[in-house]
């Protein structure tokens, strides 16, 4: 079992080969650095995407998968001419899973200056309560 499936067993990154099978349209695509927090009342995820704005920024919840494109957008100055480049021009790509645990309708999300932070509240049914004992 893996340090994150021991921490949070209810949001867990899929395979690769799954993530390739749904984004063929993306070409080459790179996992970002994210890191996942969890409260009593929510998940945070932060996902850093340098050089993605805002409009090339995608976030989706389907199926029990919650799936981050980001697209950078970068244009060769006229007559310039790069002898290296240190960063791809290939998308990011993120897909964690989760056993319906997140409540799709309360998700925001904010990007500033390439990070992403995202609050994924849990559904009523999967928090903690406290029973009173008669």
């Amino acid at each position: 079992m893996s340090l994150l499936q021991s921490l949070i067993p209810s949001l867990n990154r899929t395979p690769a080969t799954a993530e390739r099978a749904e984004a063929p349209e993306l070409g080459a695509t790179l996992k970002p650095v994210y890191e996942i927090k969890e409260t009593a009342d929510a998940y945070g995820v932060t996902v850093y995407l340098p050089g993605v704005a805002k409009d090339g920024l995608e976030l989706t919840d389907e199926n029990g998968q919650i799936r981050i494109v980001g697209r950078r957008v970068w244009k060769q100055p006229a007559g310039w001419t790069s002898l290296y480049r240190e960063s791809a021009d290939a998308a990011f790509e993120l897909v964690l899973t989760h056993d319906n645990a997140v409540d799709a309708d309360k998700i925001a999300a904010e990007l500033r200056e390439g990070v992403l932070r995202a609050s994924l509240p849990k559904q009523e049914s999967v928090k903690p309560r406290k029973i009173a004992v008669n």
